[in-house]
């Protein structure tokens, strides 16, 4: 994968140029955006044009930790701190030091876990699980989500002041489906790509195959496309890729088509009679 976002659109490119300049400060970046529009390529990118770029980089998926160990996951723990714990251990904070932590899926942190985060944000200090000693740390912070984190403030799974701590840059990927510009270099660089990587040869594909391509939803966003284009090269092998062959192993996970469905809404009996009297 690229080291940047790659596309033609405008979006994009702002995205590029936003990231050209918080990359070399210290500044906690929150990236959002659907799943698989690109979140992690971002915060690689934002590491990798860093002061701290020689530095660890550890990255965490949040939503991949058990809720019982995540704090001795991002803290540490102390020996005899829990049932387990049977020597002293660093925390991914500890690991990051003068480097980076990319907290992935932060929507997901617990509100018990979100309160030592925050001071970790603010001051750069926190405490063992188990421990009575202060360990201050020099981490530059980046997180995403791909939830709506002021909807969540107000469904109280979010702290408000952690929200408003993390937005202060925020970068937003917008999904794959309203930047189809891009459709069309992704298509070509993933191809590429997976050609080399394979040793299999990409004789091209016809307009009307790429056509539908560009004009389809894609609510997997880059990732689906990516791994599109890994299938079809070896399933549709040294030949130009047309339409039927398009139709036949673009299938998206229902799951990800009733994202882009109507959602029907109950008409009360009230409505149902107002309706009716309107119409006749």
């Amino acid at each position: 994968m690229s080291l940047k976002l790659l596309g033609d659109s405008v979006q994009i490119k702002e995205i590029n140029d936003t990231i050209k300049q918080v990359a070399p400060t210290d500044v906690s970046i929150l990236i959002t955006g659907e799943s698989g529009s690109g979140k992690e390529v971002v915060a690689n990118s934002l590491f990798s044009n860093s002061k701290r770029a020689g530095k660890p980089f550890v990255i965490v998926n949040c939503g991949a930790i058990p809720e019982g160990i995540i704090e001795s996951e991002l803290f540490g723990h102390q020996k005899g701190a829990f049932t387990g714990a049977i020597e002293e251990r660093k925390g991914y904070f500890e690991m990051a030091h003068e480097g980076t932590i990319f907290l992935d899926e932060i929507g997901e942190m617990p509100l018990s876990t979100q309160v030592k985060f925050l001071r970790v944000l603010e001051t750069g200090e926190f405490m063992r699980v188990g421990g009575n000693k202060t360990i201050s740390v020099d981490v530059r912070i980046i997180a995403a989500t791909n939830k709506d984190l002021a909807l969540e403030v107000l469904q109280k799974n979010f702290r408000e002041d952690l929200y408003y701590r993390l937005r202060s840059i925020n970068i937003f990927i917008p999904p794959l489906r309203e930047r189809r510009a891009d459709i069309r270099l992704l298509f070509n660089y993933f191809m590429e790509l997976f050609s080399q990587q394979n040793n299999i040869e990409f004789p091209g594909i016809d307009d009307d195959a790429l056509d539908y391509l560009i004009n389809y939803s894609w609510p997997g966003n880059a990732r689906e496309l990516k791994n599109f284009c890994e299938s079809i090269l070896v399933l549709v092998p040294g030949r130009i890729i047309n339409l039927d062959d398009v139709k036949k192993h673009l299938k998206p996970d229902i799951s990800d088509s009733l994202k882009f469905m109507p959602v029907p809404f109950p008409i009360s009996r009230e409505q149902k009679e107002k309706t009716f009297y309107s119409e006749h």
